[in-house]
């Protein structure tokens, strides 16, 4: 098998969802066959470069993305080729070069304090990690205060909110005014989340709203391409 044959197919594995040799994949046919990992390490094995696998994550999410766009996929099929995509990131984090996966910018994200939701976080997160971001999830219930810690840190040059509660998407501007107080007026600040809208973002001064993933991916890549 030449090198862009198995790239293709570690492509087409994550598309299905189909994360190991255990794994039926979406169509509940593909047990026994070799899943993600079994693919990427044997990518690696061969002395395929790891950013070239990372820019195959990037092109098989784009493909995830594009079919949950047109309606032939659903979140949980979403989240299955997420979670390929997250497994495979822990093995080969370590074996790429500091900052060869940087290049795009770094993403800090986060589920604001007294909210518990992470499914869309997640996919955010993971998504921008196949597509070359460096990624900090700080995680779930975040408060405002730790966020901004985060961001002196780790230096992002974007940051993402998420929150699903009416309750607490208020904490968002919490967040922006503390960010804006420390004088942190060039990172752009992206929201989502179920009672988010672009009106809510522009009375609490966020750069963006996303209503879903691929929004956020494509404001993203716009806002980068014009900088």
């Amino acid at each position: 098998m030449s090198k862009d044959e198995l790239l293709k197919e570690l492509e087409n594995a994550i598309v299905a969802g189909h994360l190991n040799a255990d794994d039926e994949g979406f169509d509940g046919t593909m047990e026994g066959t070799p899943g993600t990992l079994e693919l990427l390490e044997k990518a690696l094995a061969e002395g395929i470069e790891p950013q070239e696998i990372m820019e195959t994550f990037g092109r098989s999410m784009e493909r995830v993305g594009k079919l949950f766009e047109a309606g032939d996929y659903f979140l949980p099929d979403m989240l299955a080729s997420a979670e390929c995509v997250g497994e495979a990131m822990a093995i080969i984090e370590p074996k790429l070069q500091r900052g060869s996966i940087s290049d795009k910018g770094k993403f800090l994200i986060a589920t604001v304090k007294g909210d518990l939701h992470d499914i869309g976080k997640n996919i955010v997160a993971t998504m921008l990690k196949g597509a070359g971001y460096q990624v900090k999830d700080l995680g779930i219930d975040v408060p405002a205060e730790d966020i901004l810690k985060a961001i002196k840190e780790f230096k992002p040059d974007f940051v993402g909110l998420s929150a699903l509660l009416t309750t607490t998407m208020m904490e968002m501007e919490q967040v922006i005014k503390l960010m804006r107080e420390e004088g942190f007026t060039d990172i752009k600040v992206f929201i989502g989340g179920a009672p988010t809208s672009k009106e809510f973002a522009e009375k609490i001064g966020a750069d963006e709203y996303c209503h879903d993933v691929m929004e956020a991916l494509n404001k993203l890549e716009k806002m980068r391409n014009a900088s």
